[in-house]
């Protein structure tokens, strides 16, 4: 008890002054109470032992008084718990919630009679500052009671360290005494056991180190055998280069010695027979220049406007040169213009008449790798089973065919290759290139032996005429170009088309050229004049390309067409970015047939030999083949990348190249 009141006197208290007015409401009855009256003493006790009785009463009472008011510092009024369901009514009667009130008393009470509510849940509001006292004393319980498990568990292990001190000496000499022999003689069968063990594992070691270096040596001789290959077969490639290379320019030279020889045995003959006969020089290919005696009207009238130009011209200084002299001085090297239509001296070509194809179709044979990048041009070899390709690598190449073995590869462009074609005697080669230039390759130099330049935008197209001494080539400048091989120099500039002009094509042994452009237009041209003849209007899509019937065409069952075939370049194809591909009549002018394979553009078109079927390159990915003697288009589908060129060739293969730098072989099965 001292402790406790030292404790009170020590701890700290507030007073806390509380005004009672009358608007406090409740049923008790407060009265004032004088202090005088606390401390007063009856006249007829006033004696000293009753004052001292008094002010130890007085004192004890102090005390009480500050230990209560340092129990209820901060409070005003001791705080009595409440039942649960009181202080929700309280709670719902100060909010004025009645129909609420009612509810909740008239499911508690039924709960409580049903025995779902228990009496834990009926019992008092928990007071948090009682909460804390209970939680306070059931936490010093559970401390005392772990201090004294503790100290039960430290007792406990002493107690059985010493009992196992006193017995282990005992047990370890009787085990000692007992198993001595036992243990010696089981260390021993393990000692012996584990070196058996050691030695096994040991050679086994050693095994295997021995056959892994037989086999580290067996792998570096195998590799330096493999690698003395390399060279070899680096050396074997070049040497069947070459010799693929001699042998084509092997066979080239023997056509020319063989030429020759024709030349020189008929020169013989001549001799012998006893009059001189004028033999000209042979060509391997077809010699198209003018004679005189064949001059025809338009030949004459074109010389003689030709010679009056250049009388004009020169009359202001020389009135008295030679109209024929004066011309003569422009250019000595000119080549002469074909005449208007010549005979088609390709006897080999006439030996080999083209039979119209049994029923059938094509199907893919062969898939070639030839370039890296895009194939954007395939051109053929006159005479030998030689294809010519141009691509976005800006290479060409010609190799083989079927087996797809280069040849030769040529390289000088800077730009993509968008055109190629050989030269009707098979030695030399043209390429058109994105670079805007023309180039002229010799095969036997295997290099460039001409470059031509003029055009100031990309070159979409070139080809070479049937004598081999002009070359034409169009430009995505809206330009075509005339090109003298002989002079070295432009003859004539075609002007006309609105936009790029796409492809360019001569008619075989005439003056005539075909263009097609992006103006939707394909026009009709006199080399020897420079002058537009005449231009196809129809397609409502530029154009891509457009080539004539090499032998004449089937024609389809048409009214205004017989069923009969058509002479040489009796029939035009072209086809436009929409897939649209068209027949037009060279002789008439007139649209023939209207083909819509789209809606993805057509690349370029090709006429077979006998002319009765028309390939068409789709960007789709696939080759459609029109057969005009029944107006059936087939599709033939190969990888599936888009196919930039096709071009038939000899009578039952056709080739196609897509963006993918292959080149597929489709052949004619029944």
């Amino acid at each position: 008890m001292a402790e406790e009141e030292e404790a009170v006197s020590e701890a700290a208290f507030s007073l806390q002054n509380i005004t009672i007015t009358d608007e406090i409401k409740d049923d008790y009855h407060y009265e004032e109470v004088s202090a005088d009256d606390d401390i007063s003493l009856h006249e007829d006790d006033e004696d000293l032992s009753k004052a001292l009785q008094t002010v130890q009463e007085q004192t004890k009472d102090a005390q009480v008084l500050a230990l209560q008011s340092v129990l209820t510092s901060g409070k005003s009024v001791a705080e009595i718990p409440q039942a649960m369901d009181d202080f929700f009514c309280n709670f719902l009667v100060r909010l004025g919630m009645s129909r609420t009130l009612d509810c909740f008393q008239t499911e508690w009470y039924e709960l409580i009679e049903r025995g779902l509510i228990t009496v834990e849940d009926a019992g008092l509001v928990p007071d948090v500052y009682t909460r804390n006292q209970q939680l306070e004393t059931e936490n010093l319980s559970l401390k005392k009671d772990l201090e004294a498990y503790k100290q039960s568990v430290t007792n406990f292990s002493w107690r059985w360290n010493q009992s196992c001190a006193k017995l282990l000496p005992e047990v370890w000499s009787s085990q000692h005494q007992l198993g001595s022999v036992n243990i010696c003689s089981k260390t021993e069968e393990a000692l012996q056991k584990m070196q058996r063990e050691r030695d096994f594992h040991r050679m086994h070691h050693n095994r295997v180190v021995q056959e892994k270096n037989r086999l580290i040596s067996d792998m570096k001789r195998l590799k330096a055998h493999y690698a003395s290959y390399e060279p070899v077969l680096k050396q074997l490639s070049e040497k069947y280069q070459n010799s693929l290379t001699q042998k084509m320019l092997t066979s080239l030279e023997r056509d020319k010695a063989m030429g020759q020889v024709t030349g020189l045995q008929a020169a013989l003959e001549s001799l012998e027979s006893g009059y001189t006969k004028q033999i000209p020089e042979t060509k391997v290919g077809h010699d198209c220049t003018r004679k005189k005696r064949f001059e025809g009207p338009t030949q004459k009238a074109l010389r003689e406007a030709r010679q009056q130009k250049f009388l004009v011209a020169s009359s202001s200084c020389d009135a008295d040169e030679d109209a024929e002299k004066k011309m003569g001085r422009r250019d000595l090297k000119d080549s002469e213009f074909p005449v208007d239509a010549e005979g088609a001296p390709d006897l080999e070509q006439a030996k080999e008449h083209p039979q119209p194809l049994k029923p059938g179709q094509y199907q893919l044979s062969s898939i070639l790798k030839v370039h890296d990048f895009a194939v954007g041009c395939l051109a053929l070899h006159p005479r030998k089973k030689i294809v010519l390709s141009g691509g976005d690598d800006r290479l060409w190449k010609t190799w083989g065919f079927p087996d797809g073995n280069i040849l030769l590869t040529g390289e000088g462009h800077t730009d993509y290759l968008s055109g190629c074609c050989f030269r009707p005697s098979g030695t030399q080669l043209v390429t058109s290139s994105g670079d805007t230039t023309v180039r002229l390759w010799d095969l036997s130099r295997r290099g460039c032996i001409l470059t031509l330049r003029g055009h100031c935008r990309a070159v979409r197209a070139c080809c070479w005429h049937s004598c081999g001494d002009f070359v034409a080539s169009a430009s995505a400048d809206g330009t075509s170009k005339i090109w003298d091989v002989n002079s070295e120099r432009c003859r004539y500039t075609l002007r006309g088309h609105e936009d790029s002009v796409n492809s360019i094509e001569f008619l075989p042994f005439s003056s005539t050229v075909l263009t097609s452009s992006a103006d939707k237009t394909l026009s009709l041209w006199d080399v020897r004049t420079g002058l537009r003849v005449y231009t196809f209007q129809g397609h409502v899509h530029p154009c891509n390309h457009a080539t004539f019937n090499k032998k004449g065409a089937e024609r389809p069952h048409v009214d205004n067409l017989p069923d009969k075939h058509g002479v040489l370049g009796d029939t035009i194809a072209s086809c436009d970015s929409s897939g649209v591909m068209k027949l037009w009549d060279m002789r008439k002018l007139l649209p023939i047939l209207s083909i819509d394979a789209g809606p993805h553009p057509a690349n370029q078109v090709s006429f077979h030999r006998s002319g009765g079927l028309v390939a068409l390159a789709s960007s789709e990915g696939s080759v459609k083949v029109l057969c005009l003697a029944v107006g059936q288009l087939s599709i033939l589908r190969g990888p599936g990348v888009e196919v930039r060129c096709v071009r038939f060739h000899s009578q039952e293969h056709l080739l196609s190249a897509g963006a993918d730098g292959r080149v597929c072989v489709w052949t004619w099965a029944q």
